[in-house]
């Protein structure tokens, strides 16, 4: 029995990206997803898996009620829109499975030695983690993205940002001007504001 769905789509600040949003919820709130090819999504997504048959879809991330599609440059939204609208609605009124288990997060470690490094916890991890989701979060998913914390140290604060704000021309603007400025004026500890490249 098909269910009633309705899907629309939202353009982002990400020029490549578009947010198709559901009146259904596809994942529990403040739970997300993100894929970057048919490999990682295997046997994780099947909508996820079956997006990327389409030869121009090059990132699908997945949060609360809607879906963040990344497309190739060469392409415009023109021509492929409706065609993942319709896709997307047919796929959820069959009732099929957007997601069968999460993926294990990626270690959250920096890159910058052999062997790696840890991020050893701040005190002030908390404090950060409440700002970005009672402040950020909700801006960010407004724009079919998601914010992570990664780390405190020394002044420095570490995100990772998901979806739309990942590789968007806007997002340095958004992390320096806006994100930045905020914990900086509820936490004097906080210096600079940088994203992890995912």
């Amino acid at each position: 029995m098909k269910v009633p769905v309705t899907v629309y789509a939202e353009m982002t600040p990400n020029p490549r990206t578009m947010k198709f949003v559901a009146n259904k919820y596809l994942l529990v709130p403040g739970d997300s997803v993100e894929f970057t090819s048919l490999g990682e999504a295997k046997g994780f997504s099947p909508m996820a898996e079956t997006l990327f048959n389409f030869p121009f879809v090059k990132g699908v991330f997945i949060a609360a009620n809607f879906v963040t599609i990344t497309i190739s440059d060469d392409l415009s939204w023109d021509f492929v829109q409706m065609e993942l609208r319709e896709f997307l609605k047919d796929w959820l009124q069959d009732g099929k499975d957007v997601l069968i288990q999460m993926p294990q997060p990626k270690p959250v470690e920096t890159k910058n030695t052999e062997e790696g490094k840890v991020y050893a916890p701040s005190e002030y991890d908390d404090a950060i983690k409440d700002l970005l989701d009672e402040f950020v979060r909700p801006a960010v998913e407004n724009d079919g993205g998601a914010i992570e914390f990664r780390s405190f140290e020394e002044g420095t604060v570490t995100v990772l940002l998901k979806g739309a704000c990942s590789g968007c021309p806007s997002s340095t603007a958004t992390l320096k001007g806006g994100i930045e400025t905020l914990l900086k004026s509820h936490l004097p500890e906080v210096k600079e504001v940088v994203a992890e490249e995912a």
